[in-house]
């Protein structure tokens, strides 16, 4: 299986794998271990390169296996043999922007889930923009201003942001570990990675995310619909 280093550490920007295999016919490489997130949970994949001897390629697209995670690459040139060591290296600006949107979509549930104990039903990012959808019955601009109040508040505080990977049986003991309607996880998973804005939110979470809450900066609610009786989407943006 291919080595996570984005779960523990999301700050690398660039890092050295081994090839472990190679499809030509998808020019994809599985290495021993990777900075690339796959993409998932409502957070887009990582952009960037890889590179070995003074040749680049660029990773279009990553794909999750039994195997490992798998990086397709572009270009014509050939691709790095099984053994290969490679260097990866991340679009930070890109990685960033959305560890940003990230980190404050999690503030945002963690304060609707605090002072409204509202489950979310769904969200979505890009990097500086995301939705969240949660289970209300009836959202208010005024009411929605004081969410917008309560969050910067948060980002203030620059609350630090800690992960954790736990057996299943002991996060599962977290109260309130699941802040979607539907437990998404399946049963094969044996642990899980838990995300921590200390003081605020705690919940099973898989993606990238800043040190404190400070990093993320100003949040901006900027619009908010109705899905449904009892399903409000809050639309957010980041300065």
């Amino acid at each position: 299986m291919t080595k996570l280093l984005y779960q523990t550490d999301s700050s690398l920007r660039s890092f050295t794998a081994m090839v472990q295999a190679v499809d030509a016919e998808n020019r994809s490489v599985l290495l021993d271990q990777t900075a690339f997130y796959p993409g998932g949970g409502g957070q887009p994949k990582d952009e960037g390169l890889l590179r070995l001897a003074g040749m680049s390629w660029e990773v279009t697209k990553l794909r999750r296996s039994a195997e490992g995670v798998w990086h397709d690459l572009a270009g014509e040139a050939n691709l790095p043999a099984v053994g290969a060591m490679v260097e990866g290296e991340i679009n930070w600006e890109r990685r960033f922007q959305l560890m940003r949107t990230h980190s404050a979509l999690h503030i945002l549930c963690g304060v609707v889930f605090r002072d409204y104990g509202a489950l979310v039903t769904g969200g979505d990012m890009e990097p500086l923009k995301g939705r969240m959808d949660f289970e209300f019955e009836t959202l208010t601009k005024e009411l929605v201003g004081v969410i917008e109040e309560a969050v910067n508040r948060e980002v203030e505080k620059d609350l630090p942001v800690r992960v954790a990977i736990l057996p299943r049986e002991e996060a599962f003991k977290i109260p309130d570990l699941i802040r979607t309607k539907i437990n998404l996880l399946p049963p094969e998973i044996k642990e899980v990675r838990v995300v921590e804005l200390v003081g605020l939110d705690l919940q099973a979470d898989g993606g990238t995310h800043v040190r404190s809450t400070g990093e993320v900066g100003r949040i901006r609610v900027v619009d908010y619909k109705s899905k449904g009786k009892i399903n409000k989407r809050i639309y957010i943006e980041l300065e």
